[in-house]
């Protein structure tokens, strides 16, 4: 069953998807569909009650649009979250109720993977809907699991940004990095080879020990993480890891990680800037994975992918010279940007 609710507040639109015999239970949230179809990952999570799931759908989707914005990318902004089904479920069932209420939206969402999903889950999705990516890749067309891209963006952002704040570039700094999934392992693989120190943090812990074992990273609890004595906080798990007290416990200088909504409240940014701990924006610096879907979406190849990835660190560093000159957070001058793009395809539509 697919229910359309009230518009939430302009130019929001939710879609509440559920499914009783497939397991299907969650939202679609379409933020902007100014510069193109609404499109972002597709999360699967515990989420205690649709509540949360609803205010997770409706961040990461505002998320989407301002990353798709400033990433130059003809899409506008959604998000797909799922509540995981307690105890075993048929994921094919899952997967393919939820590509037909994909296909439903007519090409308004296009859908990928994202945090609790899969490449072959996206295959699911294709068995019943055109409107998905993240796909295995085909000879001469972008595709594939798009976290590679999203550590890459991350990584080279994080070179440009300690330039930016500590004057120095990534070898023998310390990097405490709060989540080693798909994005997060490949992001310390790549801070290992360029001769950082590694401190890491896993609610899971057998991924995180697997990364102490291949990098000899110091490994502390999730709790512990962003106050270690560390250059560089990394966030790369869920949203919400800088609040008020994260941000007064704090030992890192500048904070550069994959995570989507860091920021657990807007004034966040003006703590982070009142205590001098430089933040790059965490839509700007992971846009290596979206910008990987919509070149696969649009049957680009991966020599498109490779031109606009190496675009982020040259966006993290002008956006983060102008935030300096302004002495204004990096968030609101990168929020500013991005409505201002997102204004203009408004405007020109009108």
């Amino acid at each position: 069953m697919v229910v359309r609710l009230a518009r939430l507040a302009p130019p929001l639109e939710c879609v509440r998807l559920y499914d009783l015999e497939a397991g299907l239970d969650g939202f679609i949230a379409i933020h902007s569909t100014a510069l193109g179809p609404g499109a972002g990952g597709c999360r699967l999570w515990s989420y205690p009650d649709m509540k949360q799931a609803l205010g997770d759908a409706v961040r990461l989707a505002e998320g989407m649009s301002y990353k798709n914005a400033l990433a130059g990318l003809p899409l506008g902004g959604a998000k797909a979250v799922l509540r995981r089904p307690e105890g075993e479920f048929d994921r094919v069932a899952l997967f393919r109720a939820f590509g037909r209420a994909v296909e439903n939206l007519g090409g308004m969402y296009v859908t990928a993977e994202d945090v609790g999903t899969s490449v072959e889950d996206m295959q699911e999705v294709a068995s019943v809907s055109r409107h998905v990516a993240g796909l295995p890749a085909v000879a001469g067309r972008a595709g594939g699991d798009p976290s590679p891209w999203t550590a890459k963006g991350v990584f080279e952002s994080m070179q440009v940004a300690a330039g930016f704040a500590l004057g120095r570039d990534l070898a023998g700094l310390t990097v405490a990095v709060q989540g080693t999934g798909n994005v997060g392992a490949d992001l310390c693989r790549r801070l290992a080879d360029a001769g950082a120190r590694l401190v890491i943090a896993d609610v899971n812990p057998a991924r995180r020990d697997r990364l102490k074992a291949v990098h000899g990273a110091e490994v502390v609890d999730v709790s512990e993480i962003a106050s270690v004595e560390a250059d560089i906080f990394a966030p790369c798990a869920l949203g919400g890891a800088l609040d008020r007290e994260t941000v007064a416990r704090l030992k890192a200088k500048l904070v550069c990680g994959a995570a989507n909504n860091q920021l657990a409240t807007p004034d966040v940014a003006a703590l982070l800037l009142d205590r001098g701990i430089a933040y790059a924006p965490d839509y700007v610096v992971n846009a290596g994975g979206i910008i990987n879907v919509s070149a696969e979406y649009l049957g680009e190849d991966e020599d498109d992918v490779k031109l606009r990835v190496a675009e982020i660190a040259p966006r993290v560093g002008a956006l983060l010279e102008r935030a300096a000159r302004e002495g204004r957070s990096p968030a609101l001058v990168a929020d500013e940007m991005a409505e201002e793009v997102i204004a203009g395809a408004q405007r020109e539509a009108a």
